[in-house]
């Protein structure tokens, strides 16, 4: 079975490690529920830092960039239940169950869920079929543990309609503030667009106005000088930097910081 695997296609997911620690960068296109059933998670956005320990419940909310390190416990496993509340599902359930949200939601956009025991027992029901590849879980089945989730949601944090059942477009946020914090994470330009609540076409033209350059340029550049700022000024080696601000190879970052400054970084080769 790989890892994640997928019990639900597209819904329900079981990550598993056995004994590596593992970072990656992610995209959250819809609100994500993850139960952490062994190991820990820690979740690194530009506004929040947490660590989520076993037997802990995550929400995280959708159009958002972030890190996940993921660490088995000392001789044993990492395991995590991840649901992807896909906005057609939530749209029907909304309808379904007559729920709508009656204002924005505005605290923190990832929450770590009251630790009950309704939602524990909920997330050690879906173990079972998680575990044996999700074999014995139909469609009709996993979406109604989706909806029994959700409902155990709303159960513990009422307020949570408004977290999830907005269905709006996102409002333009401050593009500056969001590029700045956000710049390291190696995504297309169409999707920080999307995650700034402008067109391409917008985005690109208030990234002119705001930067004074295309946004790839911008983006090359600001990697490309903060790379420098750590080699020189913190001794940072450039096969420890070059994957946490958005190269996809060494040979990838040393072209182009050669490009830019007429040398090539100091490797440890």
């Amino acid at each position: 079975m790989e890892s994640p695997a997928e019990i639900l296609p597209g819904v329900i997911f079981y990550s598993y490690l056995s004994s590596e620690r593992k970072e990656k960068a992610c995209i959250w296109n819809h609100h994500t529920l993850v139960m952490q059933v062994s190991g820990q998670m820690i979740l690194e956005t530009s506004e929040q830092n947490l660590i989520i320990s076993a037997g802990e419940v995550l929400l995280i909310h959708k159009n958002q960039l972030g890190t996940l390190t993921k660490t088995p416990e000392p001789g044993g496993h990492y395991e995590t239940i991840v649901i992807s509340l896909q906005e057609d599902l939530m749209r029907k359930i909304a309808l379904e169950e007559k729920i709508e949200a009656d204002g924005k939601y505005t605290s923190f956009p990832n929450l770590i869920l009251p630790n009950n025991e309704f939602l524990k027992g909920y997330f050690q029901s879906i173990v079972p079929y998680a575990r044996s590849s999700g074999d014995a879980m139909t469609d009709e089945l996993g979406l109604l543990k989706v909806k029994e989730g959700i409902k155990l949601m709303l159960l513990a944090l009422p307020e949570l309609h408004n977290f999830l059942f907005d269905f709006s477009e996102p409002y333009k946020i401050d593009l500056e503030r969001f590029m700045l914090s956000n710049y390291q994470f190696n995504v297309p330009v169409e999707k920080f667009s999307q995650l700034t609540g402008r067109s391409l076409s917008g985005f690109k033209r208030d990234f002119q106005k705001t930067f004074g350059m295309p946004p790839r340029k911008w983006l090359q550049d600001k990697r490309l000088n903060e790379a420098r700022h750590l080699i020189e000024s913190k001794n940072k080696r450039p096969s420890s930097i070059y994957l946490d601000l958005g190269f996809e190879s060494l040979s990838h970052f040393s072209h182009a910081f050669k490009k830019k400054f007429g040398k090539a970084p100091t490797l440890d080769l």
